[in-house]
């Protein structure tokens, strides 16, 4: 399976960094646009030092991406090239369907993270509660024992996101309920996975995820 149009895309370069402890470093970015040759990304990001990386033509780079089923794919690319449009893109070699490899070892990141969250159950009920992980597939949450959650009910959600730069977001999904477990006397423990959520507000929560790992491993 090839990345769509405005997946986002990660890039492992080969270059090295101090500031990542010499390990290689990651970049965020975008598909812009592709053709038979090519896949057109947006410049890539350095996520830890919040500047664009400079790409070089015949670089070398590691890619990958999920499906909206969690799958993370992966492929090895080069630098092709770079077109001239209102923003500057990339120009990576388009792999082979035979040279995209699936990674068996996990689905979606799952971070720990107590964001805002609005719940709505059912056409009247509306509560806020705070997570207590977020991840591609799905989330956890406490929340007052009063509110009638019980596994297998289907919720609707909007989640509020901020990221490194600033910028906040809001990611909006139904979710099952999968378990319910009592923390505290007048506290619930939910644990949901995405039943309907759109690619886009997937995406905003992937995101999100890849920052926090990134921050994790400075510590």
């Amino acid at each position: 399976m090839l990345p769509k149009i405005n997946q986002t895309m990660y890039i492992q370069a080969n270059t090295v960094s101090e500031n990542t402890g010499g390990s290689a470093i990651i970049l965020r970015s975008r598909v812009a646009d592709m053709d038979s040759g090519n896949i057109y990304i947006e410049v890539p990001l350095d996520e830890k030092s919040r500047k664009y990386y400079r790409t070089h033509l015949g670089e070398q780079f590691q890619l990958y991406f999920f499906t909206s089923e969690g799958v993370k794919l992966q492929f090895a690319s080069t630098v092709t090239g770079f077109r001239k449009e209102t923003v500057t893109l990339v120009a990576v070699r388009k792999p082979q369907l035979e040279e995209i490899t699936k990674d068996q070892r996990r689905s979606f990141l799952r971070v720990e993270a107590n964001l805002e969250l609005a719940v709505k159950v059912g056409d009247k009920l509306r509560f806020v509660a705070i997570t207590e992980d977020v991840g591609g597939g799905g989330i956890s949450f406490t929340c007052e024992r009063k509110w009638p959650i019980v596994p297998n009910l289907v919720i609707t959600c909007w989640l509020l996101l901020s990221y490194k730069s600033g910028s906040v977001a809001h990611s909006k999904f139904e979710g099952e309920v999968v378990r319910v477990l009592p923390i505290e006397p007048d506290k619930h423990l939910i644990m949901m996975r995405f039943q309907d959520i759109a690619d886009s507000d997937q995406q905003k929560i992937i995101r999100y995820c890849f920052e926090r790992q990134l921050d994790n491993r400075k510590v």
